[in-house]
């Protein structure tokens, strides 16, 4: 890193990540990877390096979110707990996956872009039609948060970011809304809860084999905590409609830079 400048530098891609979490309630490191890849770290450490950014973001941006009750404790307890045994033995079992990770790097921008494209259009309630009356509309979605929905979601989250080293958000938002039927701000306030939590085992493992290199971590942590306090702030003023575009916005972003990311790869 190139002194002052590159630490400055660091410390704005921090800011945006924080954005990007806060506001979107995932890692972010779509953003900071390629950054401090521009600033001369090696790719094993831009993926080690901005592991240690996350969890400050996601308190930062989880203590906002709970101000206004918006985060579902009782999803995150039982998420995150299946979650992190997930994202152990995904990291232990990274080298036995053919094809490197790259095929399941496609399915998941496959999904991620068919939730982009699920979350633009706007959300239809059904109507109850009778032959003498007007059609009313239907009762409100009851939301699915029982254990075994929870279990499932850590568990695909988990293994996705101990597997392939990359937020469990990208997964987590999709399913709370779209499976789990939770309002949009919530899912997204207890994605990002979930993904302080699964950020510990990632963080502890590629520390212990060395891929954390500080003087690229350090700036990118010191940016994210103001950062996700802003994104978390624009997120609860938006409304439900504008909210919902961003994401899926982003979600169908993050979707086109993995698939021709990993297509490249894949046929390099």
């Amino acid at each position: 890193m190139a002194g002052l400048s590159g630490f400055l530098i660091g410390v704005l891609a921090g800011v945006a990540t924080g954005i990007l979490s806060g506001m979107f309630g995932v890692g972010g490191a779509v953003v900071s990877t390629p950054v401090i890849r521009a600033l001369g770290a090696t790719p094993i450490d831009a993926v080690g390096s901005t592991i240690p950014s996350v969890l400050p973001s996601a308190i930062s941006g989880t203590l906002r979110y709970a101000r206004e009750g918006l985060v579902r404790w009782r999803v995150f307890a039982w998420t995150a707990g299946f979650g992190i045994l997930a994202a152990v033995g995904g990291a232990l079992t990274t080298d036995l996956v053919p094809g490197d990770g790259h095929l399941l790097m496609l399915a998941t921008a496959v999904l991620l872009a068919f939730t982009s494209f699920r979350l633009a259009l706007p959300p239809r309630a059904p109507a109850v039609v009778a032959a003498d009356r007007p059609a009313v509309p239907a009762a409100p979605l009851v939301e699915r948060a029982g254990v075994p929905y929870c279990a499932t979601a850590g568990i695909a989250a988990g293994a996705l970011s101990g597997l392939l080293g990359i937020g469990g958000g990208i997964l987590l938002v999709p399913l709370f809304t779209s499976w789990m039927r939770l309002p949009l701000k919530a899912a997204i306030a207890t994605s990002l809860a979930c993904v302080g939590a699964l950020s510990v085992p990632s963080l502890v493992t590629h520390a212990a084999l060395g891929h954390v290199d500080w003087q690229y971590a350090l700036p990118l942590t010191i940016g994210v905590i103001p950062g996700a306090r802003i994104g978390a702030h624009l997120a609860l003023r938006a409304t439900e409609r504008t909210l919902r575009i961003a994401v899926a916005s982003v979600l169908g972003a993050i979707a086109v830079v993995y698939f021709v990311g990993e297509l490249d790869s894949l046929l390099g």
